[in-house]
């Protein structure tokens, strides 16, 4: 647990009240607060992607996304969510077609034009899908397949915006009065068809690999976001050899399974 000395200084400076027990995951530090009457959440990065994602945060300015009340790296301060009723429990109860539109609604506002400039921080999506080309010279088969849509997607962008990076139904969280909100975005700029891409692998492997709900999703999504069916399943391949390779990466257990799955779905799609 994350000693409340880390966050002392934030909460010295920005005048906040502790107001629950503080959270550690892999990328940052996060502890709930009240500024006066106002709950929110505090969260200090610990890694680089954090820190661009806190960046494309304050450039939402609450526009689709939960409101940044203040930002100074590697901290941002963020108004608090609700998250119930969730779209993890609508899927999971048989919702997720209101889900899925909830969240291509969401990204829709994410990617809606800005007049202003958005953060020179965000990462490359070539340089994001480099770490694939290796794994797939290595392993083949559903990696091959994955590295040559990414290569030939990469190639050929079209509709470049500012991108969330991990759209899935717990990063887009029940405003209340001001509707769904993302949260967490990593902060990378690429082709706006990619944000959709990581819906395909949520909220979970037993749900996401259900017969005909890949087909069935897809349908959805390149309807509600008005996208080319085809190039969103070219996408779904690629991310699922990149997300399959963050998995052997870190785990090493087989798990990659799950991305390569769908993967081997969009694949075969796409081959019909």
């Amino acid at each position: 647990m994350a000693s409340e000395a880390v966050f002392q200084p934030w909460l010295s400076r920005w005048r906040l009240a502790p107001d629950g027990e503080a959270i550690v995951t892999h990328s940052s530090l996060l502890l709930p607060v009240r500024k006066g009457t106002v709950p929110a959440m505090l969260k200090i990065a610990i890694v680089e992607e954090e820190v661009r994602g806190a960046n494309l945060m304050a450039w939402y300015a609450g526009d689709g996304a939960a409101r940044v009340l203040a930002h100074e790296a590697p901290c941002i301060l963020l108004e608090r969510l609700r998250g119930q009723p969730s779209l993890l429990d609508m899927e999971r109860s048989g919702r997720w077609r209101e889900a899925t539109t909830i969240i291509c609604d969401v990204v829709g506002k994410l990617h809606a034009e800005r007049h202003r400039r958005p953060p020179q921080t965000l990462f490359p999506m070539a340089a994001w899908f480099r770490p694939l080309e290796a794994v797939a010279r290595r392993l083949g088969g559903v990696w091959e397949k994955s590295e040559t849509a990414a290569r030939e997607l990469l190639a050929t962008p079209r509709h470049v915006v500012p991108l969330h990076g991990d759209i899935h139904h717990e990063n887009i969280l029940n405003g209340d009065e001001r509707g769904w909100l993302a949260i967490d975005p990593k902060g990378l700029l690429g082709e706006r068809t990619f944000d959709y891409a990581n819906l395909f692998f949520h909220p979970e492997a037993r749900i996401a690999g259900e017969p005909n709900r890949l087909e069935q999703r897809l349908g959805i999504v390149a309807r509600d976001a008005n996208l080319d069916p085809k190039r969103l399943l070219k996408w779904i391949l690629a991310y699922g050899g990149l997300k399959a390779v963050w998995t052997l990466d870190r785990e090493g257990n087989g798990k990659e399974a799950r991305e390569l799955t769908i993967a081997e779905m969009a694949a075969a799609a796409l081959e019909l």
